[in-house]
């Protein structure tokens, strides 16, 4: 990874942090070498604070620490892209991104497939989807013959919002089965894509 921190005169690059997982802009900060190879090191977003002329890990004061899960540079190798796991709200003023906006997905199913694995790495007493872990692949699997049978019942009906109830039991049911057979719903999704071509 080359970057060229000689292109600004102080030495700085601009670095942009997009949450890896619902793809939102978190923030934008600056880079020194020093920051990027503590970032590096460490794991954590790294700055040097411009205002107060030393490095700063971002969340060293609020514990909302960022973690790197990929770390790019752009064409012209003077701007820095990472893709990280916030730990809580990331600006200052307590909203979840340093531009307003509510650090959410577009995409619901990811988040929810994030909340499944979860729970199944780190099971919860009172989890419905931690319990269907601990009942194992046959019942899982079972689960998602019913709620898809129960798709199909209320299909014949009228009821819009019982049709939808049963197809997100049937979407939640699946995304478990995914987990529980180590494969992710960006997987199925790749194979819709190779079918298209």
């Amino acid at each position: 990874m080359k970057i060229d921190f000689n292109k600004y005169a102080d030495g700085l690059v601009p670095t942009i942090v997009q949450d890896v997982l619902t793809q939102k802009v978190l923030m934008l900060g600056f880079m020194s070498r020093e920051s990027l190879d503590l970032t590096k090191i460490s794991g954590k977003v790294t700055f040097y604070s411009r205002s107060r002329k030393r490095l700063w890990v971002k969340g060293e004061t609020s514990g909302n620490f960022m973690f790197v899960e990929k770390l790019l540079v752009d064409c012209d190798s003077d701007t820095v892209l990472i893709k990280a796991r916030p730990s809580g709200p990331v600006c200052h003023t307590g909203k979840d991104t340093c531009f307003d906006e509510r650090n959410e997905s577009e995409n619901f199913l990811l988040e929810l497939e994030a909340v499944i694995k979860d729970r199944k790495a780190d099971p919860r007493r009172n989890s419905y989807t931690s319990k269907l872990f601990a009942e194992g692949l046959k019942r899982i699997a079972q689960k998602v013959g019913e709620e898809a049978v129960e798709l199909v019942i209320e299909a014949k009906d009228s009821d819009d919002e019982k049709f939808k109830s049963e197809a997100a039991d049937l979407f939640y049911h699946l995304l478990v089965l995914f987990a529980e057979k180590n494969i992710e719903l960006k997987d199925i999704l790749e194979t819709l894509r190779q079918r298209h071509r």
